[in-house]
This record gives structure tokens, sequence and C-alpha cells, in this order.
């Protein structure tokens, strides 16, 4: 007897399935739970198809073959730490997510026993629970490892016998206990790394692996942020014992660019010199009025070759990272110090892109060369600049028309910038000077001059020259992309704006010029630095991806990094993807090796990753120096603006070094706050007293911790413009909690 054909399942059916089964099901699964056979198996997947177009379902788990109702995740999903919000409080995405749809977002709200606190790129399970449109709250289950967790802190021995560590990371309030016979003789003071037991342990023990140092050396903060963040600082001895034996290549098969006045231009205490420019007027009657570019980069791909032991260590680190008193280099001192630093004087091997643009900065064409270099001159920032101005310093007279000839490009290439409407945010960037002991001498804010710019330009065209070598003849590829951002972010920026007086354009895709217009409008204010900052904050994060989707911040269709292949993995990629796609000898992606089949995907996330990890572990070793600095001015009172608002307190920078530090929301002046984040204030349920992003205070230094880099400050006015009674009377109904608002979690967290 034959089985009697089922029905075919609604949408509906469909949707209830899957949300009662979240993340374990495929098209066979439903085809299996609603007894859907033969023909009617294409029909489903017809449905399925229209489902998703329809927005009502996506794709899930490895590959894809899971299916999971639209804005929904199993309750249990492993997720990767991608890092803070506004606010400071951490956030993740699913690991396995696949598909085109956008990410949801999943504020972690409960740590649970995890500690110490998971951080950016670290694997965490959690429990999930639906808090609106593709917003999630998450719990921490456990983090998916099989490594001990590894604490940095300070050993205190005053407690008897062994002793105990206090963590170094500011999220922590933990103690950890070390048995003597676990302490690797460390001594009271000593800054140490250790790790702790795996799982939740109650009893917080650890046990000490290595003494970093003695916590008063200044050279600790450097160290600190490195083992808080794992960056790697030894290097195998099969890449030291490669770098040994590296040696400069013949001009054979290079094109001789040695008596090209090529020159290098970086900062006073540059430590690696991996470009150089040159320009000259187009001599081309067709082309009156245009340039001749030429940069030239270090040929890293020469002596590092796909899957090598210098490879493998270069691609672990991502990129080199930097600090006030020392570098971590992605390469060994012989390639990134010395054979691949285009040193003057000295042949360097390099690869190098000839430019040619118009009189209005528009690239007409390009090529490519493998080439041997002698650069001309080691030049500064502020050397190049007064040459701009007319100062004219003690400079060969040669040398000063080269750089005059580098300025009129760089204006050209200024005027094509303007016309596209890149982003102009205004980011200014402290500069930590050290004396011979490694203490801070002098923090200030690094002077931004026209000669940056205008190196900037020359490496921002050399780049759009790679990317378009690299689609055009079809070659794998990392662009550096940069997504426009989201509707919701832009639509939350121009509400706030709009309370402030703010003209904005209400547009379904946002362009740069409406940013940039809204940047011109706070110039010159006092609000001029917090809109800079939001407006920052808006963007979406540049990443590195085989597929090309432009860069929104530069208003550019294609854009690779290739202008810094001794410090970031990503340029070194780009670099094998030209010599391979311009048959320019040794060193390209190749078939036999296996690179030209890398995976790209997961190669563009490992080195965004590593990237922002290298800036976390920069941002945190600065605010240890800074925290270090003021430690001797508690008490002090300094003007400051209020530069983040959230549930448990104001971030404040005070004016005088820049300095971002917490005022707690528990030392606010007799009141009851509540949070109200689309006004970016805290409002005094009582009094209406209201706290608001962008308000100028004086603070009072309360507290510098330079072992975590925290600083706490108090207020000294009581707040701003106090709202009609209706508005206050709204509050007086909450359930109220002394000191601190309802929603306040943890102590003292520090926004990202």
């Amino acid at each position: 007897m034959t089985k009697k054909k089922a029905p075919l399942p609604t949408m509906e059916d469909i949707v209830s399935f899957l949300n009662e089964n979240p993340g374990k099901v495929g098209k066979k699964e439903i085809a299996r739970a609603f007894n859907i056979r033969g023909d009617d198996r294409i029909k489903l997947k017809e449905m399925l198809s229209e489902m998703k177009r329809s927005g009502q379902i996506e794709k899930s788990g490895l590959r894809g073959k899971k299916i999971i109702a639209a804005d929904g995740l199993p309750e249990l999903c492993p997720c990767e730490i991608t890092g803070t919000d506004s606010d400071g409080e951490l956030v993740a995405r699913p690991i396995n997510q696949s598909g085109d749809a956008p990410s949801p977002q999943i504020l972690i709200t409960d740590l649970g026993k995890l500690r110490p606190p998971p951080k950016e790129g670290d694997k965490v399970l959690l429990k999930l629970s639906a808090a609106g449109k593709r917003l999630f709250y998450g719990a921490v289950v456990r983090k998916i490892t099989a490594e001990p967790n590894k604490i940095v802190g300070i050993f205190d021995t005053t407690s008897g016998k062994g002793g105990r560590i206090l963590s170094a990371d500011r999220r922590l309030h933990l103690e950890y206990y070390v048995d003597a016979a676990q302490s690797k003789n460390a001594k009271n003071g000593d800054l140490v790394l250790a790790e702790t037991a795996s799982g939740f342990s109650k009893s917080k023990k650890a046990k000490i692996i290595e003494v970093l140092g003695n916590v008063k050396d200044p050279k600790s903060a450097s160290l600190i942020a490195l083992h808080l963040h794992g960056i790697p600082t030894a290097f195998t001895d099969a890449a030291l014992k490669q770098a040994a034996k590296a040696k400069m290549p013949s001009i054979a098969n290079r094109t001789d660019l040695r008596d090209v006045p090529l020159v290098t231009i970086d900062g006073e205490d540059a430590r690696d010199f991996d470009d150089a420019v040159f320009a000259e007027p187009d001599d081309d009657p067709k082309n009156e009025g245009g340039w001749k570019l030429l940069v030239a980069i270090a040929d890293v791909a020469w002596f590092v070759r796909p899957f090598d032991a210098l490879d493998k260590c270069a691609r672990e680190r991502g990129n080199s990272v930097y600090f006030p008193d020392r570098v971590v280099p992605m390469l060994p001192e012989e390639l990134s110090g010395d054979l691949c630093s285009l040193k003057p004087g000295e042949d360097r091997a390099c690869l190098a892109v000839r430019i040619k643009i118009n009189k209005n900065g528009k690239i007409l064409k390009h090529k490519f060369m493998r080439a041997l270099m002698r650069s001309a001159a080691r030049l500064n920032y502020h050397e190049v600049q007064d040459v701009f101005d007319g100062k004219m310093p003690e400079m060969n007279e040669a040398l000063k028309r080269h750089l005059t000839d580098f300025y009129g490009a760089y204006l050209a290439l200024a005027k094509a910038r303007e016309k596209r409407g890149a982003l102009e945010i205004d980011a200014p960037e402290r500069e930590i000077e050290l004396n011979d002991k490694g203490s801070v001498s002098k923090i200030s804010v690094r002077e931004r001059l026209e000669s940056h710019r205008a190196v900037e330009e020359f490496m921002i065209a050399a780049n759009v020259a790679a990317a378009e070598t690299l689609e055009e003849k079809n070659v794998p590829a990392l662009f550096r992309i940069h997504e426009a951002p989201s509707a919701e972010k832009v639509a939350a920026l121009q509400t706030f704006l709009e309370t402030l007086g703010f003209k904005t354009v209400k547009r379904a895709k946002p362009e740069t010029a409406d940013f940039n217009k809204i940047l011109e409008q706070a110039e010159g204010t006092p609000k001029n630095f917090m809109i800079n900052e939001l407006v920052l904050r808006t963007q979406s994060q540049a990443r590195y991806s085989p597929e090309n989707v432009g860069h929104f911040g530069l208003a550019l269709q294609k854009y690779a990094h290739f202008t810094s292949p001794i410090r970031r993995y990503a340029d070194l990629v780009v670099h094998r993807g030209i010599i391979r796609a311009l048959k320019l000898g040794e060193g390209g992606l190749s078939d036999e090796d296996g690179s030209l089949n890398d995976d790209f995907e997961d190669l563009g996330e490992h080195v965004s990753a590593t990237e922002r990890r290298a800036d976390a572990a920069e941002r945190d070793a600065e605010e240890r120096y800074l925290s270090a600095y003021l430690a001797d001015r508690i008490g002090e009172r300094f003007k400051a603006t209020v530069n983040g608002v959230s549930r448990f307190g104001l971030f404040v920078v005070i004016d005088d070094v820049r300095a971002e530090g917490l005022v707690p929301v528990s030392t606010l002046p007799g009141d009851y706050y509540v949070y109200e984040e689309d006004k970016h204030r805290l409002f005094g349920s009582s009094t209406g007293k209201t706290y608001e992003l962008g308000e100028r205070v004086d603070v009072i230094l309360a507290e510098a911790q330079p072992v975590t880099g925290g600083l706490l400050f108090h207020l000294l006015d009581a707040g701003i413009k106090k709202p009609p009674k209706q508005n206050v009377k709204k509050y007086k109904n909450q359930k109220k909690h002394k000191g601190a608002p309802k929603n306040f979690k943890g102590k003292h967290k520090k926004r990202k």
C-alpha cells in the first residue's frame, strides 16, 4: 500500500520548526520532519529559497549547511570576542555564521565564572537570549580552549606563606594564590606571568611560569601590554637562522633605479624604512601639468617565501607592534632593520611602481617592476615641511628641487582626494617621549604636517595601483576594505546631532560627504573634538578580505595595502600576488607550494584580528605610561571634556595630555542617575541635573594606577541644565538604587 503523500508545510510551520530546533537542522532534517518525498523536495527547496530571499530564514553553521530563522541564533552559540562597544561592554559575533547577512549584535552581559575575562579574539560558548531585532544578550558558559588561562600581575609576598598575584588587567578584581613551590623564586613587587587552573576552580590558584621584572621598572608598561594581549615576542631558531643567511639579490632581472634620487621620509624616531618616493613633471605634451610618480617598497617577498620559517613567524604575528620604549617586529632585525630597510647610500631590493597622474591627480596608468635602488637621503617630516614652506634648510640643491616636485605632485593628488570626498576626521595622536631611564619626560599631541599628508597620498596611489593590478589579472588577494556604517549607527548619530543644532542629510545610503559636512559645522567650536570622535565611532572597522567591496572612508572602489611589507603581513601577500600576476620572478604566489590556493578568507580574518590585537596592546601601554606620568599629580585640578557616557559613569578627557579616565556614577553628587543612551547623558531622577557628552567640566584626579593604566576623576562642577518638572516627574516612580543606577555593572570599567 502506497503511503499517503504529506501536504507541504507552510512557511510559518517551517519557521516554528526552526525556532524549536535552533541551529540543528538543514534541508534534509526539514524534509524528514514534514515527511516530504520525491518531487516535493524540489518544491521545498524553492520554498526555502523564497524564504531566504524574503529574509525569513538564513544559513548558519559550517559551510552554511544549517538553516535558522532570521534574527535567530541557537541558544548555545560558539562566538568570538570582537572588542567592546562605546560603553566598554564586550561584544561578540557567531563563529560559524556564513552568507551575506550582517552579523547580529551580541552584547556580553554575564561573564559567569570565567576569570580572567575573555579578550578580543578569544572564543567562548555563550548562552544567548534575544533582546531585540538582531540584538542578543550573551552569558559566558565557558572559554573554547584546552590551554590554561594566563594572567599577568604583581607578586605580593606580604600575605604569608607563598604569595598572591594581583592582576594587572583592570577588568579583574581577583587575587590568585601561589604556593611557595610554584613561585619561580619571584620577589615581592615582581611582575609575573602565571597560569591559572583550567575550568572553574574555586581556589583561584596560579603557578608562576616567568618573572618579567619589577613593576617599578618603567618598561613594565609595555611588558604588561605584550603579555596581556598575547603578542608573540620570540622567533623560532629556524627563522633566525634563515634571516642570518639572507643575502641581497643581484641586479639580474631587475630594473636599475640606483641613479633615481628616491628618498625615505619618516618620523625622527622611525625604526624601519620600507618606502621611498620620487616625483617629476610629466614631459608628455598630452599630459600638460601632469606628474610621474615613483614609489619603491622593500622587496620582502624575495627574502620571505610562502610557508618557510620566516613566513610562519610573520604570519603568526600579522604585523609589528610599536610601543614608546620598543618595537616587536614582524620580521627579525636582520631583515626589518637591515636588508629590508631602505637605508641611504646602500643597495636595496625593491618592488616599485611608476604612476602617471594628470594635473587633477587622476591615475592614468601604472607599471610595477622589481628593481634595485639606492636611497638618496633619509629625511624626516619636519625637514620636508621646511622645504614645502620655503624655508630651505641646509640641503643639497638637487634634493630641494626634487622635494619641490614631490610637493607639486602631492597637490595634484590632494585635488583628487577632495573631489572624491574622502573622510576628513581629525583624530590627533599622542606622542610619548621617554628619558634615558625609560620614564616619561613629555607627552604632547603629535603634530600633523602637510608633509605627512603628502607621503600618505603617494602611498594611497600605490595601494590603488596594486589593487587595480590584482583585480585586472584575477589573482587572489587581500584587499583593505571599509564598509559604509550601518543605517542604525548613522540614524543614532543624526538624532543626537540634531539635538545640538547640527544639520544632517538623511539618505538611504550614507556618503562620506555627509560626514564631512558635519565635521565642517563642528570645526572651530568647543564640540569639535567630541563630534570628530562620534563620527569616528559611527564608522565600521576597516579589515582585510579577499572580497573587494571598496573603501568607504577613502572613497575608493579598489584598495589594497602594498606599502609596508616589513610590518604588515597583508602587504607581503599583496606583493606575492603582484609578482605572480606580472611574472616578476621568484617569491610570488604559486601552485607548487600551495600559496595560490591558500584560504584567503581565513587569512584575512587572521591578519585583521592581529591588527586589532596590536592596536589594543599599543593603546594599553600608552594608558599605563599616562597613568605613571600623572601618578604624582593626585589632587590636581584639570579642565576636561565628557568624551563618553555609560551606565557606570562619565569618561572624561583632560586637556593637559589628552588622557582619558572615569568619573564613577557613584561619585556624582546627590541624586540617582538614569542613563539615557539616545541622548548620551546621565539624568538625575530627582533634581533633573544632567551630565552629557561634549560637556566641559572641571575635575580632580583622584586615582592613578600605572599597573592597570586606570585613571579615576571626581567632578568639581555640578552638571548642566535642569529640565521642566514634567520631564523630571517621569522618573519619580522608578525604584531607586543607592549610589549607582540599577543597571550598573562592575567597577570602573574602561571604555575602549
